[in-house]
Order: structure tokens, then C-alpha cells, then sequence
């Protein structure tokens, strides 16, 4: 029993083994291109001088769209608990949630905080 399963790992690492030069011999690449083996971060090239400006509308927009993604975090459990819980208790919740979300949606419109360009 014991040989039996050493054999069927053995089979096993030399098939792993084929397979895997298999695919580096196919896949290997003979040309190496400066860009691309270069890094990118974002549209900006991380070797340049650290003190150039850059617009902080970028990080605006990133913080929205991260808020964006926790309010539909806390939505998703909103609507599955609707059946389960009781429909004055959840309503209030659910309302008072989107009325939170609906304030500060006016309050980022209102600071211009939506407007793409300048």
C-alpha cells in the first residue's frame, strides 16, 4: 500500500514536472521590451521626480467610488433581511440609511466634488 501511493506521487511530481517545462518552453518570451517590464502605478512613472504636481481630483474621485462601494456593501444585506425582519423596523432602517446616502450625495454635489473637469 505504501509503494503503491509513493509510485502514484512519484507519477504524480513527473507529470507536474512535464507539463510545467511543456508550458515554459511554449510561453517563453524572446523579446524584452523596456515598457513593459517597467512599472505602472496609476499614469505615473514612479522614477520621475517624487515633487512634480499632480491634480488631487484623482484622490477625490478614488474616495467616492471606495464610499460608493461600502454603501452597496451595506445595501445588499439591507434587501436580503427585507422578508425576515419586521417591515416597520426595516423600513425605518432602509429609509434612514438612503436618507444618509441622499444628504451626502447633495453634500459632495453641492462642493463640486462630481464635476470631472475644473
Amino acid at each position: 500500500m505504501m509503494n503503491l501511493t509513493l509510485i502514484f506521487l512519484l507519477i504524480l511530481m513527473l507529470t507536474t514536472l512535464i507539463i510545467m517545462t511543456i508550458i515554459n518552453m511554449i510561453s517563453a518570451k524572446s523579446i524584452s521590451d523596456k515598457e513593459k517590464l517597467s512599472p505602472f502605478e496609476c499614469g505615473f512613472n514612479p522614477m520621475s521626480n517624487k515633487r512634480l504636481p499632480f491634480s488631487i481630483h484623482f484622490f477625490l474621485i478614488a474616495a467616492i467610488f471606495l464610499i460608493c462601494d461600502v454603501e452597496i456593501i451595506i445595501m445588499i444585506p439591507m434587501i436580503m433581511t427585507m422578508k425576515t425582519s419586521s417591515v416597520l423596523w426595516w423600513m425605518t432602517t432602509s429609509v434612514s440609511f438612503i436618507m444618509v446616502l441622499i444628504l451626502g450625495l447633495y453634500h459632495e454635489w453641492s462642493n463640486g466634488m462630481l464635476n470631472w473637469t475644473n
